[in-house]
């Protein structure tokens, strides 16, 4: 314990930096200011985990427990999470600015996460109707995923634009890390095999498939009391700081008086709808896409994507931390564009196939002859996908140099997209906004799926990454021709002098005049209940009556 204080005491915050030591804000609201922040970097990755951490076990799960549902039903169950995510994520954007705090619906929908995580790992019970339970179980998830608009409202909310990249590329990586450290969780409970133990009187059934919704389960049990009072405390700073540099005296008045870009945030948020719906496709299509190609068995898909995942995820990481030195020296625009885009339109490239021979072809499962379903004559592209006998094949090297362009240019992607959506805002409540970009990213994530079940099945890998990469090459040329809708509106910020002279006047002559005791007990009737007042640091406060 007292090893515990010391390194708690080293890493403590002791003073304000000094490019935010400007009287807006105490040195106790800024640690429980940042706190918060980091708070809702866990949730976010929470959010994302929960997605993701089934998509690598959902296809040999449902087919474990109903063989007859086939692809295009996983197709759906995979696409419910991000359905009802896209469906509640503005209204839970707009909850949240109407509540004007966003505790309550946090902790609601993170009991609803529990529920379905458990319902999910509830499934080898053999309900009747078995896959309408894990659809439904899918559905409810996203549905608890949508305070992601709301994670991501307080986030612009709480942060100075000073520190909005930096904040927005830490959300962004835990919410990217969340996605892949998923399958990555997957692959180390592989080892428990299909069978597992069954505990609780066969009530609990633990193996490699339903671990991941356990662990959903823990950690959401965790999120929940990170959000108790006392705990995680709200603290905005984003418009008062506009305020201050405009010269204001409210805050609400200020970022009504700031009129937002629609053009600028539409093609934001369609640009953040492309760029998901080619990662989650790749991500949703890397398992079985493998087991096609390369003629893996479930134990090996699963082993080998967790281990590029997990690579996937030391990659992310590198190329977080290089985001913010990078648009210190180049326009965050062409970051994002030339950085971000490009680079994921060679990875889309790059998965068109040019193997000299078609996969392997697999065998139809026939119980009668005694052998197990990973045995070699049943791997590989199946017969029902007439376009495997026609098509050459991925290589492998293919696979992983655009696997490595795709981890490092979604992650720059992402992070750019919010960073300058948030910032062309401007200071205003952001909730349905948030609602939007993070449902336009859910609307990828329904289609994504079914462009699997539909696209790829049917049509083959020409038709999937040729239309993708389209995708890509059209977006970014428009993102091009269109960069100076991406410039951030500027805010001029008062002089020091200035900040001074308004702490003298304003704050002195306002408190000395207008105090209770010179008033005997009441302010004078010229100041209106909500009229902020700035004290000795230069923060707000109001006077209201008793």
């Amino acid at each position: 314990m007292e090893f515990a204080r010391r390194v708690s005491a080293r890493f403590e915050t002791k003073r304000l930096p000094e490019d935010v030591d400007d009287g807006l804000e105490t040195l106790e609201e800024y640690k429980q200011r940042w706190r918060s922040v980091r708070i809702i970097y866990f949730t976010m990755f929470l959010m994302a985990l929960g997605f993701s951490i089934i998509l690598t076990g959902i296809w040999p799960y449902l087919n474990k427990l109903d063989p007859d549902a086939g692809k295009e039903f996983m197709g759906l169950i995979v696409a419910a999470n991000p359905l009802g995510q896209m469906i509640f994520s503005p209204i839970f954007g707009w909850w949240g600015n109407k509540l004007g705090k966003i505790r309550l619906p946090l902790l609601l929908s993170l009991s609803l996460f529990t529920l379905a995580s458990g319902i999910y790992s509830s499934l080898e019970l053999r309900p009747d109707n078995v896959k309408y339970w894990m659809l439904s179980s899918r559905f409810l998830i996203g549905v608890s995923s949508a305070n992601i608009a709301l994670c991501r409202s307080y986030l612009s909310a709480a942060t100075r634009i000073s520190e909005r990249t930096h904040a927005v590329a830490m959300v962004s990586l835990a919410q990217v890390l969340g996605f892949i450290i998923g399958p990555t969780l997957q692959a180390a409970v592989t080892p428990l095999g299909d069978q597992g133990h069954v505990w609780l009187w066969g009530k609990m059934h633990f193996n490699m498939y339903t671990a991941s919704g356990w662990i959903n389960v823990l950690m959401s049990i965790g999120n929940f009391m990170m959000f108790l009072p006392g705990v995680f405390e709200e603290h905005k700073i984003a418009a008062r700081e506009v305020m201050v540099m405009q010269g204001g005296t409210s805050e609400k008045e200020t970022w009504k008086g700031i009129k937002p870009r629609y053009l600028s945030a539409w093609t934001l948020i369609v640009a953040f709808f492309v760029l998901v719906f080619n990662f989650v496709l790749l991500e949703t299509l890397g398992t079985s896409l493998t087991m096609d190609m390369f003629a893996w068995s479930n134990d090996e898909a699963l082993w080998y994507m967790g281990i590029m995942m997990t690579i996937a995820a030391i990659v992310s990481l590198v190329t977080f931390v290089l985001i913010e030195p990078m648009c210190k020296i180049i326009a965050e625009r062409y970051v994002l564009i030339w950085g971000g885009f490009s680079l994921m339109f060679l990875g889309r490239v790059l998965f068109v196939p040019w193997g000299p021979d078609p996969p392997k072809l697999a065998q139809p499962f026939n119980a009668s002859w005694n052998l197990s379903e990973s045995d070699p004559i049943f791997l590989g592209c199946p017969t029902t996908q007439k376009w495997c006998g026609e098509l050459p094949a991925l290589t492998l090297t293919q696979f992983i140099i655009g696997f490595a362009f795709t981890s490092i240019g979604y992650p720059i992607g992402v992070t750019l997209i919010q960073t300058i959506f948030s910032k062309v805002l401007g200071p205003r409540p952001q909730g349905v906004w948030m609602g939007w970009m993070t449902g336009s990213g859910c609307l990828s994530r329904v289609l994504g799926p079914v462009f699997v079940g539909s696209i790829y099945t049917r049509l083959g890998t020409f038709w999937t990454f040729g239309v993708t990469s389209a995708m890509m090459l059209v977006s970014m040329f428009w993102l091009q021709c269109s960069n100076r809708l991406l410039i951030p509106p500027t805010f001029e910020k008062a002089t020091p002098v200035e900040l001074q002279e308004l702490n003298k006047h304003n704050g002195s002559k306002l408190l000395d005049d207008h105090s209770p005791d010179k008033h005997n007990g009441t302010p004078p009737e010229d100041l209106s209940p909500d009229q902020p007042i700035l004290g000795k640091h230069g923060s707000q406060h109001s006077i209201s009556h008793a």
